[in-house]
C-alpha cells in the first residue's frame, strides 16, 4: 500500500491514526501527543491522497470522503501542518510544490480582466457571508491585537488605527487612495475620523455596492467616494495611499508595475502603507487547494521577492513591521464565528460550501500558527525628507489615538 508508506515516512510527530476505505486501522507516528483520526470512506480517496494530497485533502474533505474520526477537523489539520512542514514532506507534495514554484509566474499572470475575474470568484458571494463570521466593519484582512486577548472588533480598530498612524495624517484634507477598498471601513474610517478624503477602489461589485451605501448612510459621501477600478488606470498624483490585503492577488510578475504605479501616483511628499500577507522562508508556491478553490492567481510572497520591485520603482522604504501571529488570531475568530453561525451559511449555500469554508479558515490559521506565513506593513515615501527623522511620531500619534 503506497500511502501505509507515505504515511509511515510522513508523521514523526504525534500520532494518526488513519482509517481505510476497508476498515482497517493503522496507526503512524511515534505513539505520543497530539492525537488526530482520519477515515479516509472510499478507494479513490486513498488513491488520491498519494498522488496530490494538497489538492486532495480539502476536495475530499469538501465531498465527503475524508472525515476526522475522534477530533476536529482543526485538529486533525494541526497534526498533518506540523509533520508536512517540520518533518520534510510528503514525497508527491515536494514534486508538486517544485513544479508550482517554476509555474507560478505564469499561473499569476493578472492582467486587468483576469484581475478582475479572480477577485469575483471570492469577494462577490453572497454579502451576508461575510457579515456572518467578520467584524461589524467587515475588516476581511489581519487585525491588530497589542495584547491577544481583544475581541475581533476591538483588534480590528487597533489595526485601523495602526495603519493611520503610520500614514501621518497630519492635517486635514489630505487626499488619499484606497487601493482594494473591500467594504469601504478603512476608507470610511480615514474620512470620519482622521479628516481625510479618501477614493476607495474595488474590482469587486458586491463590495462596491455595499461600500457606497455605507458611505451614504454614515453622510461621508462628499468625503469617501468609491470607483469600481483597476489600480493600474489610476492616473492623478494622491498625498497618501493605503492598501491593505490586496497585494496577494497583484501577481509576482506584476510587482515592478505595482510599485511603479504607487510611486507615480504619490505626490513628492506623500506616503504609502501597503499591508499584505508573506512568507518568511524565501519564495514558494500557493496552496493548489486553496488557489483552486478560494483565491485563484492569489500568493503571499517572500520580502526577497517584493524588495527588489520597491528598489527598482524609487521608493524610500521608510517603516517595515512584521505581524507574526496576529492573522491566526484573526482566523481564529473567523472561524469560530462561522461555526456559530452555520446553520445560516448552510441556508444560503450548501454543504459542501461550508466545508470548503472549513478548511479554508482551518489550514490558513494553521499556516500562520504553524508555518511561515506572516504579516508585513511597508510604509514607503517617494522623497527622503518626507518624513521625521525618527520613528517615534508613528507611536506618538496611535496612542493620542488611543487615548481620544
Amino acid at each position: 500500500m503506497l500511502l501505509d508508506l507515505f504515511m509511515r515516512r510522513l508523521i514523526r510527530t504525534g500520532t494518526l491514526e488513519l482509517r481505510y476505505p476497508d476498515g482497517t486501522l493503522r496507526r503512524y507516528g511515534n505513539g505520543q501527543g497530539p492525537v488526530a483520526g482520519m477515515a479516509l470512506r472510499t478507494p479513490r480517496a486513498e488513491r488520491r491522497m498519494v498522488l496530490n494530497p494538497t489538492l486532495a485533502a480539502g476536495e475530499l474533505y469538501m465531498d465527503g470522503e475524508l472525515e476526522p474520526e475522534g477530533c476536529s477537523l482543526y485538529e486533525l489539520l494541526d497534526l498533518l501542518v506540523v509533520n508536512l512542514w517540520y518533518g520534510g514532506g510528503h514525497p508527491a507534495e515536494q514534486v508538486v510544490t517544485a513544479a508550482r514554484t517554476l509555474l507560478r509566474r505564469l499561473e499569476q499572470l493578472n492582467p486587468a480582466g483576469r484581475a478582475r475575474r479572480n477577485v469575483a470568484h471570492h469577494y462577490d458571494l453572497n454579502g451576508r457571508l461575510y457579515a456572518l463570521f467578520l467584524d461589524r466593519d467587515r475588516q476581511y484582512s489581519c487585525a491588530y491585537f497589542r495584547r491577544g486577548d481583544e475581541t475581533l472588533e476591538e483588534a480590528q480598530e487597533a489595526k485601523k488605527r495602526h495603519i493611520a498612524a503610520k500614514l501621518r495624517l497630519n492635517r486635514p484634507g489630505l487626499e488619499v487612495l484606497d487601493i482594494g477598498c473591500g467594504w469601504g471601513g478603512m476608507a470610511l474610517t480615514l474620512a470620519r475620523d482622521w479628516g481625510a478624503r479618501v477614493t476607495g477602489i474595488t474590482l469587486s461589485e458586491e463590495q462596491l455596492q455595499l461600500a457606497r451605501q455605507r458611505a451614504a448612510e454614515a453622510g461621508l459621501a462628499d468625503r469617501v467616494r468609491f470607483e469600481l477600478m483597476d489600480y493600474r488606470a489610476w492616473r492623478r498624483p494622491v498625498d497618501r495611499i493605503v492598501s491593505i490585503g490586496m497585494f496577494e492577488h497583484v501577481g509576482i510578475a506584476h510587482y515592478r508595475s505595482f510599485f511603479r504605479k504607487v510611486r507615480d501616483a504619490l505626490k513628492p511628499d506623500g506616503v504609502a502603507l501597503i499591508h499584505a500577507i508573506g512568507r518568511q522562508s524565501g519564495p514558494g508556491a500557493t496552496n493548489p487547494w486553496l488557489a483552486k478553490y478560494i483565491f485563484p492567481g492569489g500568493y503571499s510572497p517572500a520580502l526577497s521577492e517584493v524588495l527588489p520591485a520597491v528598489e527598482k520603482a524609487g521608493l524610500w522604504l521608510t517603516d517595515l513591521e512584521i505581524l507574526r501571529l496576529h492573522y491566526a488570531l484573526t482566523l481564529r475568530e473567523w472561524r469560530r464565528r462561522f461555526a456559530a453561525n452555520r446553520d445560516a451559511i448552510q441556508a444560503l449555500y450548501d454543504e459542501r460550501f461550508c466545508r470548503m469554508f472549513e478548511f479554508y479558515l482551518a489550514g490558513c490559521e494553521l499556516a500562520f500558527r504553524r508555518t511561515d506565513h506572516m504579516n508585513w506593513q511597508m510604509q514607503l515615501v517617494r522623497e527622503k525628507e518626507a518624513l521625521p527623522l525618527t520613528r517615534d511620531w508613528m507611536w506618538e500619534t496611535e496612542r493620542a489615538a488611543v487615548e481620544a
